[in-house]
């Protein structure tokens, strides 16, 4: 066998392959510590670009399903003050029912025009002030909201929707109605079967744009789980599979220390040929 003192081949080769294993040592540490099995974009450069993209897609996703949900909480704004308004028609109309009977006298007819006097200005005030934020949502604006419910830029992922609905006491045509005479209060009967059916259609109009919605919501719940799933098969640690490396690692470590000692040694026993 040859010796050799200026070039320890065997020292050299042990070194190398001691920094290869150091180098796995840390990526295996450092990807327990981060949860991720892809630490820096060099470890897998394709996988990489595509956990990005889709990290952002499942991000927009996400942000999208929050969109909706928004949607429906201004859509059961509006439906709580409609739920208000009916209760109001159902009361006019049961004082309008009342006055219209001859087992009272004028007097008590006035009484009763006084709660319904008030009852109309309460149903034109909630009209007037249901709000979601700044959108006035009862009075008829005419504003055409558009909802971003998808995670890229195309129609399909926006739904439309215009604020028509109007339930002020005058669209409804119940202001400047009376019950303080009899058959005032039974024409307003009509009246009122006519508002109460408005405020049903408009309930109607808010009821199936939620539930539109909740399918929506639905929708991009299961989507946003889909997309986080792909990623993480991509991006997240298999930790035993890791465990397992490092531990590998870690004695491939200690026999490469080793016989990098045992390389040294080679090269002082040349001394003593000496």
């Amino acid at each position: 066998m040859s010796l050799r003192i200026n070039s320890n081949v065997s020292s050299l080769t042990a070194q190398r392959y001691l920094d290869k294993t150091q180098r796995e040592i840390e990526h295996s540490q450092k990807a327990l510590a981060s949860g991720k099995r892809v630490v820096n974009a060099g470890d897998d450069a394709a996988g990489f670009a595509i956990s990005e993209s889709l990290r952002g897609q499942a991000s927009g996703t996400r942000q999208a399903q929050s969109n909706a949900e928004n949607a429906v909480s201004l859509i059961q704004t509006a439906e709580g003050g409609l739920n208000e308004q009916n209760n109001i028609l159902v009361r006019l109309r049961e004082l309008a029912v009342y006055s219209a009977s001859d087992t009272i006298g004028d007097e008590e007819r006035g009484f009763l025009d006084k709660e319904y006097q008030q009852l109309t200005q309460e149903l034109d005030r909630v009209a007037k002030t249901t709000t979601f934020g700044a959108k006035k949502l009862l009075e008829g604006s005419g504003e055409e909201f558009e909802f971003q419910v998808g995670a890229n830029r195309s129609a399909e992922n926006v739904i439309r929707f215009k604020l028509d609905q109007d339930t002020t006491s005058s669209n409804l045509d119940i202001d400047g109605l009376s019950v303080a005479d009899r058959d005032d209060a039974r024409d307003n009967l009509e009246y009122i079967d006519t508002a109460l059916q408005k405020v049903a259609s408009t309930r109607a109009t808010f009821g199936a744009m939620q539930s539109r919605f909740q399918y929506a919501i639905d929708h991009l719940a299961v989507q946003g789980d889909s997309l986080e799933t792909a990623r993480s098969r991509i991006v997240d640690v298999d930790v035993a599979k890791e465990v397992s490396n490092l531990v590998t690692n870690r004695i491939k470590q200690e026999a490469g220390i080793s016989v990098l000692a045992q390389a040294k040694a080679d090269a002082q026993r040349v001394l003593k040929l000496i």
